[in-house]
């Protein structure tokens, strides 16, 4: 397998703190790397390290010659005064950039929504990044570097680009560098995963959940290590206090496969204790939304919602950006009135929200963590058992120096983990999660679903992030058309409708086209209109399916044994077929387009 690039000794430290410690790794084609560990160790940086936008303090990275690299980092580079269409193409014509299938893919797999002919300076954060993403992606690179790349992306904009990734190179081909918090598009693009720790880097095979697995092997080996070395020290001193050795059996330690560590552990939370709890705080009434409507002005966000949310249900809610999910979650937090229908609440309902503003913050900002919480009650119970705020401070990675810290001076990531901890203190019994995950590394994105598995509560959660709806909730409902709908399969299901209904919604705008290109626009008429149509029809098909053989063609050149040059030549000449079969294709397509057109 060829390499790609690769880093030897790197050291790197700031004035306070040493970063890296004589770190050695490599990049080979075909790696797929996600990066993990906990916010400030250093993921980013090792990121432009590898890419050559920082350079270490000692040691070296190596680039093979000839490998070029893109990347995507987390600071806004793009001009103000650049309009949308320049960044992603630059001065290309329309023909030019619109035979190309990668150009096309990007921009409608992520440009959904943004005028082409706006400026940069036009669009929103979350627009602007997208058009980053896509500038990058339309480029050909061996290496591409992506930090938090999901960002400002919906559900379907992660699972496009998860799709996007795994089919960018041949099999065996390209390297890819990803951050992100996002554990189902860990899971599903990448083939190892390096956790940064420790001023080290430490590897693992597999993506996500492969990692966890042998993460947590590595840390029962590393409890079973101690304990042995403890025994060891007891039994040193007996002897010492004793005057002689003692014969005493070693104890015999079984590591268990990842696997069966698993299988032993009980489920992560007990539905029907909770419910019961659940029942006893709330009643049998909690929210119910009857026959509800909202409208602003002339339009109508949701219509006919009839939602009986019922105590201790886990509800995660899905749509895309401006569906009416946070309409929805107004509604039941009684912060937007109905146009129509009725809402009503149970008489114990008490509805907390964990919104994007730390409002519960702002009033205590400068006081230390330890005195606001030194206001709260002084104990929790949490899974069955009592605990201290402090404890539960220690469980959403608090340290006790951090205890002293003005609120203010935490990070990002600290806030959101301290105003989720005071609004568990006050012990709602409907909790509302409106994007809980920002600014939460993998770790304490874990302690905190640790933390709500025990809570005992009907729980609303409003997220992109797939791995969590589907870890914290029980179920899923999706903003569609302003109506509220069930998805008994998921996510899944979600995505399947979602595009179920953008081709729909294509193939009307399509007819619509065809039907007008007569009267406005098409130099054609009559049966020569109709046959355009049908060729181009025929095309796009080809041209997906020709895309498809290729694919498959480079996967079975990857697992043809290599020595095998025959074989190896007859794959190359199909595939060279293919190409110049694509070429063909492509170059009619631009042409119907025109006379269509015009």
């Amino acid at each position: 397998m060829a390499h790609l690039l690769g880093a030897e000794s790197l050291h790197l430290e700031y004035p306070t703190r040493v970063i890296f410690d004589s770190v050695t790794v490599g990049l080979d084609e075909g790696d797929r790397i996600g990066i993990v560990g906990r916010n400030g160790d250093g993921k980013s940086t090792l990121m432009r390290l590898l890419s050559g936008r920082m350079q270490p303090d000692s040691g070296r990275v190596t680039v093979r010659n000839g490998v070029t690299i893109g990347m995507l980092d987390q600071a806004d580079e793009l001009d103000d005064n650049i309009v949308v269409s320049q960044s992603i193409v630059g001065d290309k014509e329309d023909y030019e950039w619109a035979g190309d299938a990668r150009i096309r893919d990007v921009i409608s797999g992520l440009l959904g929504g943004i005028p082409w002919d706006a400026t940069l300076g036009q669009l929103s954060g979350g627009q602007r990044r997208r058009v980053g993403l896509a500038k990058l992606l339309v480029g050909d690179w061996d290496v591409v570097f992506l930090d938090e790349p999901t960002n400002h992306l919906d559900v379907e904009g992660i699972a496009w680009l998860a799709e996007h990734l795994k089919r960018r190179w041949p099999a065996g081909q390209g390297g890819l560098v990803v951050v992100t918090h996002d554990r189902w598009f860990l899971d599903e693009v990448c083939n190892n995963t390096w956790e940064v720790h420790d001023r080290i880097i430490e590897p693992f095979e597999g993506g996500y959940a492969a990692y966890i697995l042998q993460r947590v092997e590595r840390d029962r080996m590393a409890s079973v290590m101690e304990g042995k070395r403890q025994n060891l020290m007891k039994k040193e001193l007996a002897w010492l206090r004793r005057g002689a050795p003692a014969r005493t059996a070693k104890p015999k330690f079984r590591i268990d496969a990842a696997n069966e560590l698993i299988e032993n552990e009980p489920p992560v939370r007990d539905k029907i204790s909770l419910q019961s709890m659940a029942m006893q705080r709330l009643g049998k009434d909690v929210v119910d939304l009857l026959d509800v409507g909202v409208t602003y002005g002339d339009k109508q966000v949701l219509k006919d919602i009839e939602w009986r949310i019922a105590p201790g249900e886990r509800t995660g809610i899905l749509g895309v950006n401006g569906a009416g999910k946070s309409t929805l979650l107004g509604l039941v937090a009684g912060t937007v009135e109905p146009t129509s229908g009725k809402v009503k609440r149970g008489k114990t309902v008490k509805i907390s929200i964990l919104d994007q503003q730390l409002k519960e913050l702002s009033e205590v900002q400068n006081e230390p963590v330890r005195v606001v919480i030194g206001r709260q009650k002084s104990s929790y119970v949490a899974g069955g058992k009592e605990v201290t705020p402090g404890q539960l401070l220690e469980r959403l990675g608090f340290d006790s120096a951090q205890l002293s810290t003005p609120i203010k001076d935490l990070s990002g990531g600290q806030k959101r983990r301290l105003q989720l901890l005071l609004i568990l203190l006050d012990e709602p019994n409907v909790l509302i999660l409106d994007e809980p995950t920002n600014d939460l590394d993998t770790d304490m994105l874990a302690a905190m679903e640790d933390l709500l598995d025990s809570f005992p509560g009907t729980l609303l959660v409003v997220s992109h992030d797939r791995y969590l709806l589907e870890r914290i909730t029980d179920q899923q409902y999706a903003v569609l058309g302003g109506h509220l709908r069930h998805l008994p399969g998921g996510v899944d299901e979600y995505l399947k409708v979602r595009q179920a209904s953008d081709a729909a919604a294509s193939a009307a705008q399509s007819s619509k086209k065809q039907a007008a290109a007569p009267a406005n626009k098409s130099s054609l008429g009559g049966a020569e209109l109709r046959n355009a149509q049908k060729e181009l029809a025929s095309i796009n098909r080809k041209l997906e399916k020709a895309g498809q053989k290729i694919a498959d063609v480079h996967a079975r050149m990857a697992a043809h044994d290599q020595n095998d040059y025959t074989g190896l030549g007859e794959l190359s000449a199909e595939i060279s077929a293919l190409d110049a079969q694509t070429a063909e294709l492509e170059s009619r397509w631009l042409v119907l387009t025109d006379l269509l057109e015009n």
